[in-house]
């Protein structure tokens, strides 16, 4: 058996459900969208509509009026807003969204601050606030941070500097005393878009902003209306980037930017994101989007400042953009070093833990004094795909501190689970924070031990005993006539698809007519579907493959265009691959 991830976890392939009503065709749609948006919780024709129009209205989100009451009378006054951000990719498309739209709605004095990995820590500690007041801020907005932010907050209030939390990760038991806090996931929030990411608060701020500025006479001839759909380019990559769940609000918010990128009508570092990484701005999709641009813009803060890719957001200029791309992708390339490396060493603590991959914990926790603290979240997302159990990556951050990054597995909560870490055993862990699928923490060094110990326990009470197995979900076969490019073209455009909202992938049984290698590491195919003509096929990273000429094999797969020397054929993206049992 073999994985295009690699796993070692056994693979289950499963036919997506079909859902009540699946039989029934949504209106004016293509039979095969109308069977995929059935199976991913479309219910109607008017459902599949993404036009701005039909957002989620702002009004519903707790204090958004008193932020924008403080934010307006600070515009009127030409005082100083400081916008600190995250140093994820989420954190810098936030910071760059409220930078350039507090500017096209008429504030004079607008900058940012994006506190250091390395040096500062997450979110708005007292260190990112005396830095502020250094700079002369007159208030502060946070964007995808803050909610957490209890000491930060307090000391802006000894130094007479209002605070505005926007951010979208869940609050702890106390909520910090600022002059508002806008989150669609503090208690009593009624928004109903508790998916929207740090940077699509952001945007809901700005909107509510314009509002009131509106009915402030504030806009005239001399100061027209902006147009806020102009930056939801930024919107949509750091909603993908970040991996939010795509409901339909944000769905809505994605489509409408990849619009505006397809178009040219986006900002220049995203245009030079995309073709640095060798993608068509013309053709981007959320995949480009979420597995090109964001690692690169993600680049930054994790082996250096984020401020190099928030600057690559705000340029205006072309060839500036074009250079700070390269920069990152530089950067980008260098991670890729780091993380392999990691990777290594991770395996082969692993491998000493337990040879058997079944006899793992059900939770693995893992550390090394040289890992790179900026890598361990990818470092813990990759162990996770590939053991099929929830991770959390330690990394030195200080003399005698540990800082961790998690990822969870479907069906657990990695930052409730921490949450009955801290419960079970109070001050074991000095700060944490994250949602559904990711978190954060700082620990003691001393404390790893008992922390692994009671994590491992936690999680066999919500998993059980039961060695996890990877499941693929496809949505079944595509006949052989439907495997050409108006099938992938089609299934190109009726995205955005994403987290919660998954691309389709289909599953069949295919004649392997050749093989060779692409690269390195990368298996072509060239393939016969049962009463079809020959297609090919890529597998990265399955140069190893032993599956030979003339076999036969079972895929799962994405159906792809691809564009080679001006010439556009359909190709299958291998997702899964195993010989036939008879043939082994």
């Amino acid at each position: 058996m073999i994985t295009h991830k690699p796993s070692s976890s056994p693979v289950v392939i499963k036919r997506r459900a079909k859902p009540p009503g699946a039989e029934k065709p949504l209106a004016a749609l293509h039979p095969l969208l109308s069977r995929l948006y059935r199976a991913r919780g479309v219910g109607s024709a008017g459902d599949c509509s993404l036009e701005l129009d039909e957002l989620y209205p702002f009004e519903s989100l707790r204090d958004i009026a008193s932020a924008v009451d403080r934010l307006a009378g600070c515009i009127h006054v030409k005082g100083r807003i400081l916008v600190v951000g995250d140093y994820d990719a989420d954190g810098a498309t936030g910071s760059a969204l409220l930078v350039r739209g507090l500017r096209a709605l008429g504030a004079s004095r607008v900058s940012y601050l994006i506190p250091s990995r390395f040096t500062s820590g997450y979110g708005l500690g007292p260190a990112v606030v005396d830095a502020a007041a250094g700079l002369g801020a007159g208030l502060i907005i946070t964007v995808d941070n803050g909610i957490s932010s209890l000491a930060g907050v307090r000391r802006a209030h000894e130094l007479d500097i209002p605070v505005i939390i926007t951010d979208h990760h869940l609050p702890g038991s106390e909520l910090p005393n600022a002059a508002a806090i806008v989150d669609p996931n503090r208690p009593g929030d009624a928004f109903p878009g508790k998916s929207t990411a740090g940077v699509g608060v952001a945007f809901y701020l700005l909107a509510a902003l314009r509002a009131r500025l509106r009915t402030q006479a504030w806009f005239g001839a001399d100061r027209p209306v902006p147009n806020l759909a102009e930056f939801l380019d930024l919107v949509a990559l750091g909603t993908v980037a970040d991996v939010a769940v795509l409901d339909r609000n944000n769905r809505i918010l994605v489509e409408q930017g990849l619009r505006r990128i397809r178009t040219g009508r986006c900002c220049p570092g995203i245009t030079a994101l995309l073709e640095v990484a060798g993608r068509d701005p013309g053709m981007a999709t959320a995949r480009d989007l979420g597995f090109t641009v964001g690692p690169r813009l993600n680049a930054a803060g994790r082996l250096t400042e984020m401020s190099l890719g928030v600057e690559c957001l705000l340029t205006d200029v072309p060839d500036n953009a074009r250079s700070m791309a390269l920069e990152l992708d530089v950067l980008n390339r260098r991670r890729r070093e780091i993380e392999a490396e990691m990777r290594q060493q991770a395996e082969a603590v692993l491998q000493d833990l337990s040879p058997n991959p079944a006899e793992l914990p059900p939770a693995l926790c893992l550390f090394d004094a040289g890992w790179h603290p900026g890598v361990i979240g990818i470092l813990a997302a990759r162990v996770r795909e590939r053991y099929q159990r929830p991770t959390i990556a330690f990394a030195v951050a200080e003399e005698g501190r540990l800082k961790g990054s998690a990822r969870s597995v479907e069906g657990l909560h990695i930052r409730d689970l921490i949450d009955a870490v801290d419960k079970c055993r109070p001050g074991l862990i000095e700060h944490f924070g994250g949602h559904a699928m990711a978190a954060g923490l700082s620990l003691h060094a001393e404390a790893l031990g008992a922390f692994r110990e009671i994590l491992s326990e936690e999680a066999r009470c919500r998993l059980g005993d039961v060695p996890p197995v990877q499941e693929l979900v496809s949505d079944g076969e595509l006949p052989a006539r439907a495997l050409n490019s108006d099938t992938a073209e089609l299934l190109r455009t009726a995205g955005p698809w994403g987290h919660g909202f998954p691309e389709p992938l289909f599953d069949g049984w295919f004649e392997v007519l050749d093989r060779w290698m692409v690269g390195e590491r990368h298996l072509k195919l060239r393939l016969r579907p049962p009463g079809g003509d020959g297609i090919d096929a890529i597998g990265f990273g399955l140069g190893d493959s032993a599956v030979s000429t003339g076999s036969r094999v079972r895929m799962v797969y994405r159906l792809e265009v691809n564009h080679y020397r001006g010439v556009k054929s359909p190709q299958l993206i291998v997702e899964h691959l195993e010989q036939d049992d008879a043939e082994r």
